[in-house]
C-alpha cells in the first residue's frame, strides 16, 4: 500500500476538504415487471421498483438473489426476458427499446475497479469523458481526482497505488461525466476492515455533494443500513421488503429479515388469546392467529441479573467484545443456550444469573414450518 492509505491513514481522509465535486441532473429510475434468466433459470421474477432523483438505494441479499444481475439488467449490460427500464420515463429496456450501457448516461464501479493497466489515473479518468476536447477533458479529469485526493498521483499508473486509492480512482472516473445515474457492484468488498469504514464515508460525501441516483449492491446489511435511504432486500430474485432502514429493522417482512440484520435467538412461542408464551416469559401478540409461533429476540434485548430477578439461568460461556460481554446462558426448557450482549457488568461461566427480556427487542412470527 502506498502514500494516503498506508503511509499515514489520516491523508486518506483529507480529500473531503478538497474542491467541491459537480453537480449532475439526477435521473428517476423505474423498473417494471423485471424477468431475467440464465439458461432457463430464472434470476429475476417480477421486479417493480422506483428510484427517485438523487435517491440512494441498496439491493441488498445473499449471494445468488438476483441483485448484481437487477444492476447488470438497469445498467444495459443484461437484457430482461420481461418487463421494462424506464429513465426519467424513458424506455431504454423492454419490448420496444434496448439502449447499450453507453446511450443510458450512467456510470458504473465494479468491485475489481476494472481500471486499464496500462494507462495512467489522469487518462482512466478520461477514459468517459471523450465528448470533450482533450484539454477540457484533462482539465476535468484534474479536478475530479482533486475532489478524491489524487491529483498529485495524475500521472503514475494504477499498479502504484493502494486499493483504497484504486477504489477511489474508479470512482473519479465514473462521475467524471456527471452521469444522470451511478451504479455501484460491491464497490468497498476488496478493502479492509478499517480503510473500508474510512473510503465508504467519504464515497457517501461524494454522491451526496453530486446529487447523482445512486444504486448500490452489497451484501452487508451494517453498509446498506449506513449508506442507503431506502434498502431494497432480495431473495430468490423477488423484492422481498424495500424501505428506510429503520423499517426493515424494526418491522421486518418475516422471520428470514431479522435474521439478516442481526444475530437473534430464536424461542418457540404458543400464541393464544393474543399472548404468545415462551419460557423467558409472555408477550403481547395481538396481531397473529393462536397456535404456535416463533420470537424472535436481539441478544441486547436479554437483561441479565442476579440469579431469583427473573428466569433462571446459568453461564456457560462469556466472550469479552471490548464495550460488552457476549454470553451464553441456559435456561430450563430451551433447546439453545439464550445470547446475551451485557454491558456494565461481567458475569463468569456457572454463575447462576436472572434472565428478564427486554419486549421492545422481541419480535412474534406464526410458526409456518422450517
Amino acid at each position: 500500500m502506498t502514500a494516503a492509505d498506508s503511509a499515514n491513514p489520516a491523508e486518506g481522509r483529507r480529500w473531503l476538504r478538497r474542491s467541491k465535486a459537480g453537480v449532475t441532473i439526477a435521473a428517476r429510475v423505474v423498473l417494471e415487471g423485471i424477468e431475467h434468466a440464465y439458461d432457463g433459470v430464472p434470476s429475476i421474477r417480477g421486479v417493480d421498483l422506483a428510484i427517485e432523483p438523487g435517491e440512494i438505494v441498496c439491493l441488498l441479499g445473499h449471494s445468488g438473489c438476483g441483485k448484481t444481475t437487477l444492476l447488470r439488467v438497469t445498467a444495459g449490460l443484461e437484457r430482461p426476458s420481461a418487463g421494462r427500464v424506464l429513465l426519467n420515463d424513458r424506455e431504454v429496456a423492454g419490448p420496444n427499446a434496448f439502449w447499450p450501457p453507453e446511450k443510458r448516461g450512467v456510470g458504473l464501479m465494479f468491485q475489481d475497479y476494472a481500471l486499464f493497466p496500462q494507462m495512467t489515473i489522469l487518462a482512466n479518468v478520461m477514459f468517459g469523458l471523450r465528448a470533450l476536447s482533450r484539454a477540457e477533458a484533462e482539465k476535468e479529469a484534474r479536478r475530479v481526482l482533486e475532489r478524491v485526493g489524487l491529483e498529485r498521483y495524475a500521472l503514475e499508473y494504477p499498479h502504484a497505488l493502494s486499493g483504497g486509492e484504486q477504489q477511489r480512482v474508479a470512482l473519479a472516473r465514473a462521475i467524471a461525466p456527471r452521469p444522470s445515474v451511478l451504479l455501484m457492484d460491491e464497490p468497498f468488498s476488496g478493502l479492509d476492515r478499517r480503510l473500508r469504514e474510512t473510503v465508504r464515508d467519504e464515497t457517501l460525501a461524494v454522491l451526496r455533494e453530486t446529487r447523482v441516483t445512486t444504486i448500490l449492491v452489497t451484501h452487508d446489511p451494517e453498509e446498506a443500513m449506513e449508506v442507503a435511504d431506502r434498502i431494497v432486500l432480495m431473495r430468490g430474485g423477488r423484492v422481498v421488503q424495500a424501505g428506510p432502514a429503520e423499517d426493515l429493522y424494526d418491522r421486518p417482512a418475516d422471520l428470514a429479515v431479522v435474521r439478516f440484520f442481526s444475530s437473534i435467538n430464536e424461542v418457540e412461542a404458543v400464541v393464544a388469546n393474543g399472548e404468545a408464551v415462551t419460557p423467558l416469559g409472555r408477550f403481547a401478540a395481538e396481531n397473529l392467529p393462536d397456535g404456535p409461533a416463533v420470537a424472535a429476540i436481539r441478544p441486547q434485548g436479554i437483561v441479565v441479573g442476579p440469579a431469583g430477578d427473573g428466569v433462571a439461568g446459568l453461564v456457560t460461556a462469556r466472550h469479552f467484545l471490548g464495550e460488552v460481554d457476549l454470553a451464553l446462558i441456559a435456561v430450563a426448557g430451551l433447546d439453545e443456550p439464550v445470547k446475551a450482549r451485557i454491558r456494565g457488568r461481567r458475569v463468569r461461566v456457572g454463575e447462576e444469573v436472572g434472565v428478564r427480556v427486554n419486549s421492545a427487542d422481541v419480535l412474534l412470527f406464526a410458526k409456518i414450518g422450517d
